[in-house]
């Protein structure tokens, strides 16, 4: 391994970059003398993207979505990882056979499942008055008031199909039709006066407690660190649930790249998991 003294880690900040700070980078750093700095932002690959095209890299591992972390590798963005390094579980069974099918890739390494839900104050809704279905956040008039959603076609297009009446199991099936995009954005249009766009993660639990919107789209480890570490009357509602995984990349041209990845395959290995599940509610 080259020496290095210190590694870049970019994140999404907040409760989750937190439960990252406490289940991996403290460890390893006690572990390695590797100091590790945490950076935060908002996901997608235009940032990764622009350093390596600039041949400046600075960034040595980020936490990605699972979309960008294919689209990163196909487009070389990302280094490829000898994953068949990765340590085999406490039993000896092998990371390749250990991790959920699908959460190993060609450039990353998965360490989270999470879901989009969107959440309510219950204070604001008496006696379970609440919204129940991904239909009553698409209903202004029995709901009324702003909804949170994240500036992203992402779940915001799954959702306006669920809620247009579209099953579960077709939505892809219409989404890959332009019809389809239509008839989403067309869903969409029907609340587009009462949205207000979020980008971090932070963002929702904030927007609820402020009483700024209704309803939120929102990432339910956020919304649970709400309930559990603020006490707010914040409720998840799982119907139409949108389930996603983030992966650990090294973006191409690294400056530490031999060190990430002793990061990562320390921060990937079973007892780090589930130290991290103890500090915010993802699997």
């Amino acid at each position: 391994v080259q020496a290095a003294d210190a590694i870049t880690a970019v994140s999404w900040g907040g409760a989750y970059t937190k439960s990252q700070i406490e289940a991996y980078h403290k460890p390893f750093e006690a572990k390695t003398g590797i100091q590790i700095n945490s950076q935060d932002y908002n996901g997608g690959l235009a940032e990764v993207r622009a350093q390596v095209e600039a041949g400046n890299v600075t960034w040595d591992v980020v936490d990605m979505e699972l979309s960008d972390a294919v689209r990163g590798c196909d487009e070389g963005i990302l280094e490829p990882l000898p994953l068949s390094d990765l340590p085999p579980a406490p039993d000896g069974t092998a990371a390749a056979d250990d991790f959920i099918a699908g959460t190993l890739h060609d450039c990353a390494v998965a360490t989270i499942v999470w879901s989009t839900i969107f959440s309510y104050d219950e204070e604001k809704y008496p006696g379970g008055s609440g919204p129940k279905t991904i239909a009553d956040f698409f209903d202004t008039e029995k709901f009324p008031g702003k909804r949170g959603l994240r500036k992203s076609p992402k779940v915001n297009l799954e959702w306006a199909l669920l809620a247009d009446g579209v099953a579960a199991d077709k939505v892809y099936e219409v989404l890959a039709t332009d019809a389809g995009v239509e008839r989403a954005f067309a869903k969409l249009d029907s609340i587009k006066d009462d949205v207000i766009w979020w980008e971090a993660g932070a963002q929702p639990p904030q927007m609820l407690a402020d009483g700024e919107v209704a309803m939120t789209s929102a990432y339910n480890g956020r919304v649970f660190n709400a309930v559990a570490t603020e006490n707010k009357a914040f409720n998840i509602v799982w119907d139409g649930q949108v389930w996603d995984l983030d992966l650990w990349g090294i973006p191409t041209g690294a400056p530490n790249k031999d060190a990430a990845w002793e990061f990562i395959k320390f921060s990937t290995d079973t007892q780090r998991l589930a130290d991290q599940a103890s500090w915010i509610s993802y699997s």
